[in-house]
């Protein structure tokens, strides 16, 4: 494939966990998500011209941004095996369309379009499981540690069971036709690193592990067989989300008028704020997303946005300047 003077990607926002699938669910969202633009540089390595529609909350140092440090790691990778030069360096524009810390793997979403805009503009060849090791260098940089199931799900699109990390497998599970997914985002943040810490001080009982793993079983289960009745009964985390909850403002009470609104399962997306839940078609959906924003208002006093849609099957792609 040549080599392009300039690209525009997009990365779509990701749920997480999906409720019993800790660190090994995830699926892609059809929006929101971010844009990145590349073009070459002479002047060498990564640059980040711009920034937009983070509230200046990022900065532009390619070092400290996950966009920049994603690429940089893609620059790298092409380096160690290619037999022709490139150009010395790239810029790069990181039009944020999604909220920070907000549960949607934000940082993924970054870390992806930094990587595979770099990939497009050389035109060369990465595979799914390449674009995503270069993507976990931004994520590992923001939480410490690799975690893919933001990435993955991102970069493939669909649904994604991480079977092992080491080495990286990944399973794209069924999506059936008649999912629909509301998404709402109360306007407060979690801080992902303070989420995780809180995960990592508990000590659970086996009891607790094994009511996760037959949720985790009933959910693939319930993919394979299109059963959605059976999936929304399987969105039942019994380690995590009570963990997590007093996190949230609300949670509680909003899940509860969630479920009862009709939802099929109703959870936190990753460390919160966001809840996501599942429906049977897109009026219903709609129609939870509208319950899920007014119960954060009432219960705790917080706006939200709203996003409702089919699971994301294409993952992340290049995309038109316009």
């Amino acid at each position: 494939m040549p080599r392009s003077e300039r690209v525009r990607v997009f990365a779509p926002a990701t749920l997480s966990n999906l409720g019993p699938g800790f660190d090994v669910l995830g699926l892609a969202l059809e929006r929101p998500g971010d844009y990145v633009t590349a073009e070459w540089s002479d002047s060498p390595g990564v640059e980040i011209a711009e920034v937009r529609g983070d509230a200046d909350q990022l900065p532009l140092d390619p070092a400290s941004n996950v966009v920049g440090i994603a690429a940089t790691a893609v620059l790298q990778a092409y380096d160690s095996r290619a037999s022709e030069p490139r150009p010395p360096g790239v810029r790069l524009w990181l039009d944020k369309r999604m909220p920070l810390a907000s549960g949607l793997g934000s940082s993924a979403a970054s870390s992806v379009g930094g990587a595979l805009a770099v990939v497009e503009l050389l035109g060369a060849a990465f595979d799914h499981e390449e674009l995503i090791a270069c993507a976990l260098e931004g994520e590992r940089a923001v939480s410490g540690s690799v975690h893919a199931d933001n990435v993955a799900p991102c970069v493939v699109g669909g649904i994604l069971l991480i079977r092992s990390y080491n080495p990286l497998e990944l399973l794209s599970l069924p999506v059936p036709d008649r999912l629909w997914i509301a998404v709402v985002h109360p306007h407060t943040a979690v801080a992902t690193a303070e989420a995780r810490r809180l995960v990592a001080e508990r000590r659970f009982e086996i009891s607790q592990a094994v009511a996760n793993l037959g949720q985790l079983g009933a959910m693939v289960t319930a993919l394979h067989r299109s059963d959605l009745a059976l999936l929304g009964r399987s969105i039942s985390d019994a380690l995590v989300e009570p963990i997590r909850a007093p996190l949230v403002p609300g949670f509680v009470n909003v899940k509860q008028a969630a479920l009862k609104a009709g939802a099929l399962g109703c959870s936190l997306s990753g460390s919160g704020p966001s809840v996501f839940a599942f429906a049977e078609s897109h009026s219903q959906a709609e129609d939870l997303a509208g319950h899920i924003a007014v119960r954060f208002q009432e219960v705790a006093g917080l706006e939200s946005d709203s996003y409702t849609g089919k699971v994301n099957m294409r993952g992340a792609c290049r995309v038109s300047e316009e």
